[in-house]
């Protein structure tokens, strides 16, 4: 009996020592880890990982050309290209400081086989010569912002954009809303104003620019503006700013040639000049300063029945408006229009000079009235097109929770009592 139970013994130990073997053999699995991909870059439709990528600006004096043939693509390819694509694309207006992205053969070949321009932010035109030749325009998708801000003027509207780190393309487009309701040379410290509007980003993260301003209020002298921009006619697309009454506030005339300039003298039938011995020299124009090369702006619709150098004029453009009114705008440094075109309101027609008579850059606005020369800021001057009876239920409605939204924006706490 002794025996059987000291063979078992020896048995259960032999298993045992085995089980714990086989233990001690097992190796643990080692954890594999999966390798990922590496991110697929595109950029304009292009994966850029199949191209041998090359990114550039277009330096003073490039051309379209030259770039290719530094890039391998012989003089006939070129003229090819250039012909097959000019209803898409002038390569011939290619601009410096304007960035480009040459897509290569990843071969030995290592040849050119597309060319990206980008015009501005968002716009972007591709010419593809890989196999038939293909010029698109196309543009970034944008992302659009409604943003909101306001603020108290110190000193004048741009300096208050600056100071509290605001976009001044808002400034410059509140400025064209107000152009024909508020002199921005004259505005008053303790001014203030709010603005709801939509700015655009590219990829979610980069600034495009301003959109478009959605609704302002401006408080000038302690009398406020509201602004609220309106389409008036949806067949044409027009849009126009209307003030809380539907009154629009555009104007027939903008109240300066010239943005956020400073009048340096006015209109003076009795003004005295110590150069002349101080003896009475009629001022019929108002000067507006500003530095040489500041675009000169159209203050009305018209049509250029002068644009030339006389005497003390120096080079100086005239705009006839209608039976009424003419415009004239003196001592530029070069005019940007020719005898008979037509004119809008707004657009460029010359830039700031100093050509004939004048002690310092500035353009002299004089305004006719009948064909005589007139102060234009004495002037009972013709407001727009009004707002038709048919839209004005529909304005309203409109408005009603955008002019609660405005009035809702605080003022920043530097709020000047």
């Amino acid at each position: 009996m002794k025996e059987i139970r000291y063979l078992l013994l020896i048995a259960v130990v032999a298993f045992s020592c085995q089980k714990e073997k086989k233990k001690a053999e097992v190796v643990p699995k080692k954890e594999i880890k999966e390798k990922k991909a590496p991110p697929v870059v595109k950029e304009f439709g292009y994966i850029l990982d199949d191209f041998e990528v090359i990114k550039d600006t277009i330096r003073p004096g490039d051309s379209f050309g030259a770039i290719m043939d530094a890039h391998g693509i012989s003089r006939s390819k070129v003229f090819e290209i250039t012909t097959k694509i000019k209803d898409t694309f002038n390569v011939a207006r290619i601009m410096a400081g304007k960035p480009y992205m040459l897509l290569k053969a990843k071969d030995t070949t290592a040849q050119a086989q597309v060319f990206v321009y980008q015009n501005n932010k968002i716009n972007y035109t591709i010419i593809d010569f890989r196999d038939s030749i293909i010029a698109q325009k196309r543009k970034k998708p944008v992302t659009l912002v409604e943003k909101t801000a306001s603020g108290i003027i110190t000193n004048s509207l741009m300096q208050t954009f600056d100071d509290q780190n605001l976009n001044f393309l808002v400034a410059y487009d509140m400025a064209d809303i107000y152009a024909w309701t508020i002199d921005f040379t004259r505005l008053q410290v303790g001014d203030r104003f709010k603005v709801i509007y939509t700015e655009k980003f590219i990829d979610d993260t980069i600034p495009a620019g301003i959109d478009q301003i959605k609704a302002s209020y401006f408080e000038h002298i302690g009398k406020p503006i509201y602004a609220f921009r309106f389409e008036n006619d949806s067949v044409q697309g027009a849009i126009d700013y209307y003030d809380e009454e539907a009154n629009n506030l555009r104007r027939a005339f903008l109240t300066a040639p010239v943005k956020f300039s400073r009048i340096s003298s006015r209109y003076n039938l009795k003004r005295r000049i110590k150069y002349y011995g101080n003896k009475v020299r009629p001022h019929r124009g108002t000067d507006f300063a500003a530095p040489i090369g500041t675009p000169i702006l159209a203050t009305a619709d018209g049509i250029v029945t002068k644009s030339e150098r006389r005497g003390g004029n120096g080079k100086y453009v005239k705009i006839r408006h209608n039976a009424t009114y003419d415009t004239q705008y003196l001592h530029m440094s070069r005019q940007a229009v020719k005898v008979g075109e037509f004119v809008r309101q707004g657009d460029v027609i010359g830039y700031i000079g100093m050509t004939g008579n004048t002690g310092g850059p500035h353009v002299c606005y004089r305004f006719w009235k009948n064909g005589r020369e007139v102060d234009p800021f004495k002037q009972e001057l013709p407001a727009s097109k009004p707002l038709s009876d048919s839209l004005r239920p529909q304005f309203f409605n409109y408005i009603e929770p955008i002019k609660s939204q405005i009035d809702s924006i605080p003022f920043k706490p530097q709020e000047i009592l």
